[in-house]
């Protein structure tokens, strides 16, 4: 199974009764945890195979079940049972790594028997964490992410369309969701991505753009294919997700990826939900107009330039 990788605030404290009401009709929450938020990230802690806890990044744009470190690996003892191929966006090169067998994951109380996740290291920030929750493994699962109250919860049930204001439909290609936006009058699809950083743009995308100034060098990527350097600016038109709009926003252009990423960055004003049954994600947030500055930290869209280099092999996660 491929794994396409990329290396890419404020919920609602009250709700109507109205929404509150609706929302009860089609949920039935099974699991809740706290979600630590690092440089812009989600990490929870699992229980592996009946021990742990450990810390795991939660990566939308990952499109394995899991991750697991060779360190954990070997801990835990756990067993190969087979290799697959791990791509990056631009899906000019390729790895292959290690299947990994887990009888038992518990996430918020909430159990994912007989899981096959990949054994791949982990690098810079997230080389604090024992793993990566996939965007797959909560296909049965309504899966809320509320950055601003930092919980993630497991729920069944699922989404209503709302005509395009806070549900928006999305494809899932590879695992990884995919959903529409729009920049000024342009529709755009851009990558849901909880591991990635900031608002990232294509160079052909962005050649199309107009920015309040030119886009300078800003930081450097690395995909599986080759090395490229990462320009940044603002736009000089909105850029619109449903109801919501940024004004105005900070967004970093890369010519090694065919798609837009929406990131760790943008996505912290949000409670996102994705309902991969019914291919629908809903955006909740306090305020209809945001703001999103530079990035907090150069962005690392695969493998970046170590104290010590890493190996020659993608790193699956945002």
């Amino acid at each position: 199974m491929p794994i396409s990788a990329r290396f890419a605030r404020c919920f609602a404290l009250l709700l109507s009764a109205a929404a509150i009401s609706a929302v009860a009709q089609n949920q039935n929450v099974e699991g809740s945890a706290r979600m630590e938020v690092v440089h812009g990230k989600p990490y929870v802690m699992v229980m592996v195979n009946g021990r742990g806890p450990y810390r795991f990044l939660i990566d939308t744009g990952t499109g394995a079940e899991a991750l697991v470190s060779p360190e954990l690996a070997e801990e835990l003892d756990l067993a190969g049972v087979g290799t697959t191929r791990i791509t990056d966006p631009s899906e000019q090169g390729q790895q292959h790594a290690d299947v990994i067998f887990i009888d038992m994951l518990n996430v918020a109380g909430v159990e994912f028997p007989e899981v096959k996740a990949v054994r791949h290291s982990l690098y810079g920030e997230d080389a604090t964490c024992q793993g990566v929750l996939g965007f797959t493994i909560f296909k049965d699962h309504l899966l809320t992410l509320d950055y601003p109250n930092q919980r993630m919860k497991l729920a069944l049930g699922a989404l209503t369309p709302d005509g395009g204001k806070a549900v928006l439909p999305f494809r899932m290609p590879d695992g990884v969701p995919i959903a529409p936006l729009r920049i000024g009058d342009l529709r755009v699809e851009a990558q849901l991505d909880s591991g990635g950083s900031g608002l990232s743009l294509p160079e052909q995308l962005a050649s199309r753009m107009k920015f309040l100034v030119e886009p300078a060098d800003f930081s450097h990527g690395e995909s599986l294919s080759s090395r490229f350097l990462v320009k940044s600016a603002r736009l000089s038109s909105d850029v619109h997700l449903g109801q919501y709009t940024f004004t105005q926003p900070f967004v970093e252009i890369n010519a090694a990826f065919p798609l837009a990423n929406f990131g760790s960055t943008p996505m912290q004003n949000f409670a996102f939900t994705f309902d991969q049954a019914n291919l629908l994600v809903r955006f909740e947030a306090t305020q209809k107009t945001l703001h999103l500055d530079t990035t907090p930290t150069p962005i690392r869209t695969e493998n970046t330039e170590q104290v010590k280099p890493p190996p020659q092999a993608l790193v699956p996660i945002g």
